[in-house]
């Protein structure tokens, strides 16, 4: 019987067959591989990974849903780690590190920031967001949708949409569509800022008034020398920019 989903934690339970199989498929998990699944709920992916990987590693915040993972599942096929996501250390686990889940979507973007900060001991990432999200994700520079969480992960990863799920596909329905993203992070020849706090700062800035100037909106960090040194032109808005250009600028304002 599946529990009852928890309002307060977002919970929405991927209870379609056919979409299960389809996100399993894009895992394609082999023998061997460390992984990580983020919010198991239930175990309905769980169940198609763990015997692949032994043992999968799980953290879940709900402690129900926690102690019936641990009574469903083995200790040398599935790891039960009870406990936020947003608190949990991947670098606990081995280098390679595979990432997949369903992240509720009410802290869908701080946990996304989380992951990232251990991009270099991860080999990819699968996730299940809301759509809108994964097309924040994966926005180019000039379309309504790039902001500051497409920067700060084109900055680390490569990501695609591999495809939609609808809201029928969860128990209980969400009011909005879903998307599998899948995430590599960067490694040879990746850009990297030599103030990447600064780079931070600058990217958020950037975004805080989209209508503003970079100008106005970056003025307490890149002076009128630094636009120049990086070749980019202060009229310009920060939607505008490649995360190249953000990284030139960045580098330029803390020559």
């Amino acid at each position: 019987m599946l529990p009852r989903p928890k309002k307060r934690l977002g919970q929405h339970f991927l209870t379609d067959r056919h979409y299960l199989d389809r996100i399993v498929a894009e895992i394609d998990a082999r023998p061997g591989e460390a992984m990580l699944e983020i919010g198991p709920g239930p175990g309905a992916l769980t169940e198609r990974l763990a015997p692949v990987v032994q043992p999968l590693h799980v953290v879940e915040i709900d402690r129900e849903l926690a102690a019936a993972l641990r009574e469903r599942f083995a200790p040398g096929l599935v790891v039960v780690h009870e406990g936020d996501a947003l608190e949990f250390d991947l670098s606990a686990l081995p280098e390679g590190l595979r990432v997949v889940g369903n992240l509720p979507y009410n802290v869908s973007t701080p946990l996304l920031f989380h992951v990232a900060a251990f991009a270099p001991r991860i080999r990819d990432c699968v996730f299940m967001l809301q759509k809108e999200v994964v097309d924040r994700m994966v926005a180019e520079p000039g379309t309504p949708d790039y902001g500051r969480l497409s920067v700060m992960l084109q900055y680390r990863f490569a990501m695609a949409l591999a495809f939609r799920v609808p809201p029928g596909a969860f128990t209980p329905p969400p009011k909005v569509d879903s998307a599998i993203v899948r995430m590599e992070p960067l490694r040879e020849g990746r850009r990297t800022a030599r103030d990447e706090a600064l780079f931070t700062a600058i990217v958020g800035a950037a975004f805080s008034q989209r209508r503003k100037t970079l100008r106005n909106a970056v003025r307490s960090l890149v002076d009128e020398a630094a636009f120049a040194r990086a070749g980019v032109d202060p009229q310009r808005r920060g939607e505008t920019l490649s995360v190249a250009e953000f990284t030139d600028l960045a580098d330029a304002a803390g020559a």
